[in-house]
């Protein structure tokens, strides 16, 4: 199994209900795409590392499954939606779990 991490920097203009868009918009995908586990999302709570305020973690079956994800339309739609929403920046990392 493979959980990927993802933690979103939005400009500082950026609604808090824009923010919690993008957190639903994120779980949905659960229901959308094959292979994933399990999807966990919220705006971040912690003082550290708090320039960054959206937290996604995606668990998949496989490697394949994470491909799949990566290109789905579905999945495109939320990224999309993610830049509309202001974002800045973005760091990301995957483990085998």
């Amino acid at each position: 199994m493979i959980q990927r991490t993802v933690l979103i920097k939005f400009a500082e203009t950026t609604p808090r209900e824009q923010l919690l868009e993008v957190v639903d918009r994120f779980k949905a995908l659960q229901h959308k795409i094959d292979g994933i586990v399990e999807i966990q999302a919220g705006l971040n709570m912690s003082e550290k590392s708090k320039e960054f305020q959206v937290v996604l973690m995606v668990r998949f079956e496989n490697q394949q499954a994470v491909d799949a994800y990566t290109v789905h339309a579905e999945h495109q739609a939320v990224v999309a939606f993610i830049g509309e929403a202001g974002r800045i920046d973005s760091i990301g990392a995957d483990i085998d779990i």
